[in-house]
């Protein structure tokens, strides 16, 4: 853990985006085992310091990821200007820093300078107003990486809910669930219990798209004809997924316990149960990509910005979850790169012995 570096991006600066970082590697000395760089402005962080606490935070500026030193709170500078910040609003220059810590976070991410990176959350309106082109992290970095699929999941200590529509208009999610995009995601997904969360045999509950998972065809049959078989096709790939289940009786009746991972067919579906059961202590989390990015589940709560007020038991979660599944990735493919090497050598000895017994071989008369 000791060699692990994670990369912050500050959000979106009118936010409490930077208070829950300050709170969390500053206050609460989260990271000690591994190092923290932000992304973002030492005098912006400056700013907000002031408000939260009296308390002597000290950060230092560093050139790149390589000068990041552990035990401090490490500043990647991404802007050069003074700006000014107004706390609680969305605006042009809010959306405007937090685009420019972003990419060069995701540089770094990229070029291997960092092991993970952890976002800070930003506005949407702020982020058009700047320029940016995508709906969100999950869309960006997905893009940045040139997957051509992802997953967004939201693990908490008791869930693990992953969506098949992200940030789309209901109006548009039905012609976008197809049983292909379904069978996809599980398998997206029951790869990333199994390397990431290190379960070995994970077990998925897949949500029907209808009321009631359509009801046997009364209130529509895309379940039958769409969710059930992209189910049957992940079971006969050996895929543990079992559904589809009405959304609304799977998690009023706890059945959500039984199960190692979530796949929801539409935000709302899967979002609401979930921030309802863990808000304020869950992560997001882009399944599916080389690279490991993590969230805190809130967003920039304007309402409470330079309060002091924020919660940072997410980020801190969020910090923690991105080095576990560094931690766990680099312990997979060792534990792999090992069992591979024995079946290597088990296969040179196999063809050795197979060369000594024909040498051995009596010719006939």
């Amino acid at each position: 853990m000791s060699n692990i570096t994670i990369g912050i991006s500050c959000g979106d600066i009118n936010g409490i985006g930077l208070e829950v970082i300050l709170k969390s590697i500053g206050l609460k000395n989260i990271g000690k085992k591994f190092k923290t760089i932000v992304y973002g402005s030492s005098k912006v962080i400056a700013y907000h310091k002031n408000i939260i606490t009296e308390e002597n935070i000290q950060f230092h500026s560093i050139e790149s990821a390589a000068d990041a030193q552990a035990e401090r709170i490490n500043v990647i500078n991404c802007w050069p200007d003074n700006v000014n910040i107004t706390l609680g609003k969305p605006d042009k220059v809010g959306g405007e820093c937090a685009k420019q810590a972003l990419e060069r976070a995701v540089k770094d991410l990229q070029a291997g300078e960092i092991d993970a990176l952890v976002t800070a959350p930003i506005n949407k309106k702020a982020m058009q107003l700047a320029g940016f082109q995508f709906v969100g992290h999950t869309e960006y970095i997905s893009s940045a990486f040139k997957a051509k699929e992802s997953l967004m999941l939201m693990v908490s200590d008791s869930l693990r809910v992953g969506l098949v529509t992200n940030h789309l208009p209901l109006r548009e999610v039905a012609a976008a669930v197809t049983k292909e995009k379904i069978l996809r995601k599980i398998l997206i997904m029951a790869e990333t219990l199994h390397i990431d969360f290190n379960i070995e045999r994970p077990t998925i509950a897949v949500l029907g798209l209808n009321p009631h998972a359509s009801d046997e065809g009364a209130i529509g049959d895309e379940d039958d004809k769409i969710v059930r078989p992209a189910i049957e096709e992940a079971k006969a790939k050996g895929v543990l997924a079992f559904g589809p289940y009405p959304a609304d009786g799977f998690f009023g009746s706890g059945q959500y316990h039984k199960f190692d991972g979530i796949l929801a067919m539409y935000h709302d579906q899967g979002l609401v149960p979930f921030k309802a059961l863990s808000f304020g202590a869950g992560v997001n989390y882009t399944a599916g990509l080389p690279a490991v990015r993590t969230s805190p589940d809130h967003g920039t709560a304007y309402d409470i910005a330079g309060k002091g007020e924020a919660d940072e038991t997410s980020m801190i979660k969020a910090i923690y979850l991105a080095a576990e599944i560094v931690h766990n990735r680099a312990e997979y493919l060792e534990m792999h790169a090992n069992s591979l090497e024995r079946r290597k050598q088990k296969s040179l000895i196999t063809e050795a012995g197979e060369e000594v017994e024909e040498e051995n071989v009596i010719p006939e008369e």
